[in-house]
Order: C-alpha cells, then structure tokens, then sequence
C-alpha cells in the first residue's frame, strides 16, 4: 500500500444526516439477502473466504449486474458492511478524511462524519495520490476508522456519532508512521487491534482504553505497519499474528507478551501482506525477498517457531487465499501463482498480467480477483493450471480497495467512487 507526517491536529469531527427522503439508517434487511459478514479487512475472519451463499457458475452480464453507484472522494480502504448500510472511507481537498454509511438496498447516503487529518505520503509511494488507507471494522454496534495520522476513532454504526477518539501520537509521545495508518483495525471480542507508530495496541472497543503496549518502537521507516494483524491458535495457543516492517512475530492477545519472532528480510520494510495461518504455521511472502512458511510447536513448554521451508515466491501488496491446503498468490512480477503449503512446490506461474495489484476472495473451489485496471476475474482454484473462467469490467477508475462479499451483494471501491453489484 501507498502511504508521511505532517503535523496534525484534529480540529473537528461533524455529523451530515442526509435530507428527509434518504432512508433511515436503522432500515434493516433480510438476514437472507443481506447476513452482514463482510465486517472488516479481509472478512469476519480476515482469510478472505465467503462462508455462505451460492457463486454463479458464470460472470457476465445476464448473472452480474450493477444496482447503483455513488461517486465519492478517493480511498484505497475496502468497503465493509452491516445488515443494511455499507461504510466506506475517502479523503476530500487534500485534507479532510470522511467517513460515509449507504444503504446497502438504495445506494443513498444514510450518514457522513468527517475530520481535519490528511497527510501526503513520500516519494514512490505518493504516485498514485496521499488518500486514506485502511479498512474499517464494525462489530454490531460500532466502526472502527484509523485516520491517516495514527488517529482511531469510535462511530456509533447507525447515526455516525463519535464514542471515542484515541491519537496515538499524543497517548504514547511516538512518532507518526512514515507512511500513514496503514493498519486495518481488527475487532475481536471486547478488544480492538491496531499496528502504528507507537507499536502493536490492544484497546477497550467499548471506551478506547488502553489494554497494552507491545512491541513498542520508535516510529520511522520500522515503525508501524504495512500489515494487518489477525488471530489464530497455533500449537495450541491463542496468538495475534502481526507482521512489522522487519518480522513476522506471534502475540499472546491476554497479555501483550511477544511468544516468538522470526525476522523477515524485505526491500526499504515492505512487508505488506497479512499473515496467513495454516495449521500450526504461518505464510508470508515479502517484496524483494522470498516466501516463507514458519512452523510453531511447544517444546517443553515453550513455544518455539522454525521456518519450514523458503521458497522464491514474491509478493507485494495482494494478500494470498488459502484453498485446500494451496495459497493462491499475486506475485510483484505481475503473475499469479498456486503455492503447496506443505511443501513450498510451487505448482504453476500464470504468464504476465500487469497489474500492480489485486484484491482476492474465495469461496469453495473458486475465487475473485479484483485488479487495479477495474476488472473483475472468477478464477477456478486448479492446482495443476491457471484456469480463468471469466473476466467482467466493473470499474472506469482504478480499483485499489479490496472487494467485499455478502450474500448475493458483490461490493467495489472505485477510486472516485462506490459500487454494488448483484449476483443473479
């Protein structure tokens, strides 16, 4: 992801309801057509999976259609949803982060909160433009938005009311990340979980509190994050996953107490992808190194983790899906590519597609790949070829967010804008 620090302030945060003829943002939908799982980075469970529900065999556009489009300030966050609204966020005039809730069934703004907090990123990162970053969560009642300049804040998910703010900056006296807030919060139980500048914090998602400090760093190039924690129990133990810009490190989410570290060698700290756990081991794969699987086991009752195997996979921004024991994998060489996990064999490289990026979810034996360029792959996950079964465009604009699915409800973050598609 694209990501500097400016000195901030946060002046004001507003709330916009919209005129007498918008729906009610308490309007709520069938649980059938709309179950509300997409509810943060990634997913419920941050594995990029969908659960539930039917995928047609097909993409075109008999079976895929657009219901609306909103057009809105530039993001790179993903959508995510409730039952019934869509949350999404942008930045307007270079300085202000708006948050926005729409109805899920009309396309209409339902409620706007904004804030003072922009920030433009360095050099190669800034081509592209010094929009916000990371995804939101909600977690029934609450979402959770990280502005630009380490800066978490508690909206209330029907009226957009703020809970609590928390600067992490003013909190801990770090420095500011680098790149921005790049971190997608994760929602688990009582507790919210954010990587930034001042290191990897567990807070109350009732009041903002702090639970811990760890991990605690300096900011700068090594401060903060490109990734996104999420948790997983590995040799029988709870673990919070987080991947810094120099190590892949397992984090007991009770206590905050680093369990094991194992350092993973990058270009300039790009370690980007969230990471994936898969039985008692963990994927990742760096820009401008390798791919990696390291295993965590009890010896004499302490965890211990070695690296299983190493292979020449690389990756770059894409968080890979797991399927069937297979990671399916977005290589910074424009290809894509089916990893076995057990063993590190890389079963087939796809020849070149040239896109940057790609956001990915799957669901049974097949996955959605959302590209950069706006367009929108159903990919059937064959271990043995690259077998597309379809391509459909989607978007006029770059497509950076990473898709969200729910029910029948196929959810894209446009650079300049926000569209829902259905699946027939």
């Amino acid at each position: 992801m694209k990501l500097t620090a400016l000195a901030f302030s946060l002046i004001f945060s507003s709330v916009f309801l919209v005129a007498q003829d918008a729906p009610s943002p308490t309007t709520s939908h069938a649980a059938k057509d709309y179950p509300g799982a997409w509810s943060q980075w990634r997913g419920p469970d941050r594995s990029g999976h969908v659960r539930s529900g039917d995928w047609p065999e097909r993409l075109n556009s008999d079976n895929f259609q657009r219901e609306w489009r909103l057009e809105l300030g530039p993001s790179y966050s993903g959508p995510i949803v409730s039952d019934s609204l869509v949350f999404t966020t942008s930045t307007e005039g270079k300085k202000t982060e708006v948050v926005t809730a729409v109805d899920r069934r009309s396309g209409k703004v339902a409620w706007r909160v904004e804030w003072e907090g922009s920030m433009k990123v360095p050099f190669f990162a800034g081509r592209n433009g010094s929009w916000i970053r990371s995804t939101p969560a909600y977690d029934g009642e609450s979402v959770f938005v990280a502005g630009m300049l380490d800066v978490l804040v508690s909206l209330d998910a029907k009226t957009g009311t703020e809970n609590w703010r928390v600067d992490f900056t003013e909190r801990f006296q770090s420095n500011r990340e680098s790149f921005g807030f790049v971190c997608s919060p994760l929602v688990d139980g009582d507790a919210v979980y954010v990587q930034t500048g001042a290191g990897v914090v567990k807070l109350d998602k009732k009041t903002g509190e702090t639970v811990w400090l760890s991990m605690k760093d300096q900011g700068g190039m090594n401060g903060g994050a490109f990734a996104s924690p999420v948790r997983a129990t590995l040799a029988g133990q709870d673990h919070l996953l987080v991947q810094s810009r120099t190590a892949l490190s397992g984090i007991s989410p009770k206590s905050g107490d680093v369990l094991w570290s194992q350092t993973v060698k990058t270009f300039r700290g790009m370690n980007i992808l969230t990471p994936l756990p898969y039985g008692d081991a963990v994927f990742t794969s760096a820009y401008g190194g390798r791919g990696h699987l390291f295993g965590v086991e009890q010896q004499e009752g302490q965890l211990v983790s070695a690296r299983k195997w190493t292979n020449r996979v690389q990756a770059y921004m894409s968080t890979p899906v797991v399927i069937e024991g297979h990671a399916y994998v977005y290589l910074r060489s424009k290809r894509f590519c089916c990893v076995h996990l057990d063993s590190g064999e890389l079963k087939w490289t796809s020849p070149s597609i040239a896109d940057e990026n790609w956001s990915m979810v799957a669901h049974g034996g097949r996955l959605l790949a959302l590209t950069e360029a706006g367009e929108l792959y159903l990919i059937a996950a064959n271990t043995q070829e690259y077998e597309v079964i379809d391509v459909i465009e989607v978007a006029d604009s770059e497509t950076w967010a990473h898709l969200a699915v729910d029910g029948d409800q196929v959810l894209i973050r446009e650079l300049d804008g926000l569209s829902a598609f259905t699946w027939k």
